[in-house]
């Protein structure tokens, strides 16, 4: 098995809020994440595909490729947007790194195993939203 990681990079902004709670408590909880006047991370992105080597063209996935995908399906709809307002996957849910990496997976997921010259599959979406923290997520399953 192979393992193949392509990194990208955006700019958002979010803040993390829960509207059922006041907004004391939200502060209490997020500190000043949940500023009513948002904040931004520089965030970068890391896709893990795992697969066998392809006869063809000697890869697990072109790069190329796998690039447009993340770049097309991810990247374009919320570099430099606000995440809690500007992009329709996120409406509606608190806009953690946990919950984005989740939504992220959903998306790739479904463009990846469908790829019809390939046999890789997505083994994992890493999500840095600062240089200290990050989420790693592997699936429902935990692959």
């Amino acid at each position: 098995m192979i393992y193949l990681t392509r990194k990208e990079h955006f700019n958002a902004a979010h803040k993390l809020y829960n509207p059922l709670w006041s907004k004391e408590k939200n502060y209490q909880v997020y500190g000043d994440c949940s500023n009513e006047n948002w904040h931004g991370h520089n965030y970068e992105l890391l896709v893990t595909i795992k697969g066998s080597i392809n006869d063809d063209d000697g890869m697990v996935i072109n790069l190329k490729l796998l690039s447009k995908i993340i770049n097309d399906e991810i990247i374009s709809k919320v570099d430099h947007k606000n995440l809690n307002i500007d992009v329709p996957f996120l409406k509606n849910k608190i806009t953690s790194t946990e919950n984005v990496v989740v939504e992220f997976w959903n998306i790739l997921e479904k463009k990846i195993s469908s790829l019809e010259n390939y046999k890789c599959f997505l083994h994992c979406v890493k999500l840095y939203e600062t240089p200290k923290n990050s989420v790693e997520y592997y699936g429902p399953e935990g692959k």
